[in-house]
């Protein structure tokens, strides 16, 4: 079984474990209905459309 030879600094293990906690980078594209920014294969939350269709009903 693999143990340590030395004790890990305090540094050390923050410096690897920022990398879970770093927040995910998520795209963007445009909606080619309304123009307002939306995630790519999703229905637009600002207009209701997907793929040139009104998929949602948005209340104003």
């Amino acid at each position: 079984m693999a143990v340590p030879k030395q004790k890990s600094s305090r540094s050390r293990t923050h410096h690897r474990r920022a990398k879970n906690y770093r927040p995910m980078k998520v795209a963007v594209s445009i909606c080619p209905n309304c123009g307002e920014p939306k995630e790519p294969h999703r229905v637009c939350l600002h207009c209701g459309y997907y793929g040139g269709k009104q998929i949602l009903e948005i209340g104003e």
